[in-house]
Formats: C-alpha cells, structure tokens, sequence
C-alpha cells in the first residue's frame, strides 16, 4: 500500500481537477504535478539539510549550531529546525539592490537560470519502483545536458554584475565546473557499458539482477572506484567543500554572486543545494542500486523509502567532507582534476573492460582492483613528487 502511495494521491488529485477542467488538459495537469511534487519534496529538504548541515558542522567544532527558532509542536519545541522557514522569510523580505552599471534583465535571469537546470535533472530521476517523473530512454544523457547550463548561469552572474571579483568569481567558478565535467561523466561511462542502456531506469533494472547489494555496480572493482571518482567530481561541480574556490572569501569575497542579495542570493543557495541533491541522486541510481533494498528480507519497505534513505546517508557524507577537509588552492584544485581523476577514470574504462572478460570473479577482483590501486598509488605519489606537497606539520601557539 505504502509502495504506491505517492502514485495514488497524484491520481487522486488529478481526477479531483479533471472534474472543473476539459479532457486535452489531463496530460498538462498531470506533468505540473509531478513537477509541483518535486518542487515541494525537494524544496522542503533543502529547508531541513541546511539546518542538519549547520547543527552537524556545529558538532565537528565543538559548538552549537541552530537552537533557537523552533517549530511549536503541541508541548515539544524543535530546537533550532525553524532556523530554514525564519531565514526564508528574511530572504523574501530583504531588499535586493542591483548595481548602478548592471545588466539588469541578465542580473534578474541568473538565480533563475541556475534554479531551472537542477529541477530538470531531478526530473528524470527514479525515485522508487513507480516514481519517475519522466522517464526518458536517454535519461542519462538528458541529466548531463540540462546540467551543462549551470556553467552559463554562473558567467550570467559574473559578467552582469559589473564587479572584477563577481567576474573572476564566474571565470574561476567556469573553469571548475568544466574541468571536473570531464570525470564526472568518463566515471559514469563503465556503467552504461555494463547496463546496455541511457535509461536511468533500466540501469536500476540491470543491478536487480541478484536481489540484494551484491549486485550493485559498487559491488564490483571498477564500479567502486567509479563511484568515489563521480562523488569526488560531483561534489567540486557542485561547489561544496573542500572544492568552493568560487566563494573564496579571501580572494574574491564570495565571487560570482557577490552583488546578490535578498532573494535572488537565496536562489544561488537553492540552486546549488538543488545540483548536489541531483548529483547525489544520480550517484544512487548508477552504483548504489537506486530504489532497491540492501538486502531481500527488506524489500517490503517501499522503494522510495531506500532511495531518500540513502541519499540521506550520501549528504551526511558530503557535510562530514566540508567539516572535515581545508579548501583546496586553485592549483590543486586544477591539477587534481586534469593529472588525477581524469586518468583514473580512463583506468577505470580499462578495468571495466578487463572485469568483461577476466573469468572467475576472485582473478576479476585482483586483476581489476589491483590495476586500479596501481594507477591510484603512481598518480598520487607523481603528483606529491611534481607539486612539492608533504606531510602537513601542526604547530601550536605556547
């Protein structure tokens, strides 16, 4: 019954509009639906990882985050997880100012533009076994396309602005993001390879295969190293820590966006929230077995369930990286992109290949996994070795 949940209250909501509208709009109903559910799940999530993100850092250095504006709740008091709807409404009520030399309508089109690109992607994601919104033979495909267009909304930003740090901001914040695009979609490659298929939905078929984790893409040598590949890439395209070199503070303030305020500011936030919800999920469908269940005994859980509970898990990661890790220089940031994850994710194409015809899964997992650690090993010391980089040394003030 829980399975089919989400299904049965559109298609109770549709045939309760249908009743006041003609039959040729039953199709344009039914989409805005599915595009309000997403808005509002994925909207109302943001609101919440904010406010676990801030507590979460909070904990990592040993202090409090949000406590103080809570939800009234009968006699309980949610400390602290009103914090989103309080800075929501300041956002809506500050006043935006735009520069005297700006590009106004570009100004104004920026936030938007970055918005639009990650509701598109979220889109076509298959959020359990009767939950996709869209579901497109080249869904894979069309998530990398629509994603392509953040690039534009940040030289929007930078360039309408009239600032040279809002444009270096944009300039730094481009070549990030096409950089890091490079492995983030050579990692997805051995996946496609494996399904037979662009669909997002038939690659959640081809791991269900075995019926429990086992038969995941993370399961195998080269799927593991894909996996960790298209995080570490998705997490610099989507500007978090330790890749934020954008919103360097003490180089260009807060970069492409720097001449932002009020709700438009909340909108980059949205956005790039909205990017690492897509990316994550994407990095479920691919590896993590999607909707599926860890194992059979629990597959009586609604499918949906087991994809929110694992992104969940995947953004608890992504906060432990950003209190863990110092912010990369730019150079590192560069070489760590073009001299590291982009030959490793070619190894990883080999490694695919090899899992293909080596026989018998032991011989597979130690010539696979072995070529893979070999090129992480040689990489890693080459660039230590090239870029002069050490053991780091902490010293205290007596």
């Amino acid at each position: 019954m829980l399975e089919d949940l989400p299904v049965a209250l559109k298609g109770l909501l549709l045939q309760a509009l249908m009743r006041f509208l003609p039959a040729w709009a039953e199709p344009w109903i039914s989409g805005l639906l599915s595009a309000a559910a997403v808005v509002v799940v994925f909207g109302l999530l943001f609101g919440i990882v904010t406010v676990l993100e801030r507590k979460g850092l909070g904990r990592m250095q040993n202090r409090y985050g949000p406590n103080r504006v809570g939800i009234p709740l009968t006699s309980v008091r949610l400390a602290g997880f009103g914090q989103f709807l309080a800075d929501g409404i300041k956002a809506l009520t500050k006043e935006d100012v735009v520069p005297r030399a700006a590009d106004r309508v570009v100004h104004f089109l920026a936030p938007v533009v970055m918005v639009i690109p990650a509701l598109l992607a979220l889109a076509v994601l298959p959020y359990g076994r009767h939950c996709v919104p869209v579901d497109f033979e080249a869904g894979l495909l069309f998530f990398f396309a629509v994603g392509a267009a953040t690039e534009l909304a940040v030289f929007m930003a930078g360039w309408s602005s009239r600032n040279k740090y809002s444009l270096l901001g944009a300039m730094r914040g481009i070549a990030q993001m096409l950089s890091y695009e490079v492995p983030l979609v050579l990692a997805v490659v051995p996946v496609v390879m494996a399904a037979g298929s662009l669909s997002l939905v038939r690659i959640v078929e081809a791991q269900a295969a075995v019926g429990n984790w086992t038969g995941w893409f993370i399961a195998t040598p080269w799927g593991l190293a894909g996996f960790l590949l298209f995080l570490a890439a998705a997490l610099a395209e989507a500007n978090r820590s330790p890749f934020d070199l954008p919103e360097g503070e003490s180089e260009i303030v807060a970069g492409y966006f720097i001449e932002y305020s009020g709700f438009k500011f909340a909108l980059f936030f949205l956005g790039e929230y909205l990017g690492l919800f897509a990316a994550l999920g994407l990095a479920i469908t691919l590896f993590l077995g999607g909707w599926q269940a860890p194992v059979g005994s629990l597959a009586w859980m609604p499918s949906w369930f087991w994809f929110f509970a694992k992104l969940l898990v995947l953004i608890g990661v992504a906060i432990w990286v950003r209190g863990s890790w110092p912010r990369l220089r730019v150079d590192q940031l560069m070489g760590l992109a073009w001299k590291f994850l982009l030959p490793l994710t070619l190894v990883n194409l080999v490694s695919a290949v090899l899992w293909r015809f080596v026989p018998g899964p032991a011989l597979a997992w130690l010539v696979c996994g072995g070529l893979t650690l070999a090129a992480y090993v040689g990489l890693a010391r080459g660039l230590a070795t090239a870029g002069g980089w050490g053991p780091r040394t902490y010293r205290f003030a007596e």
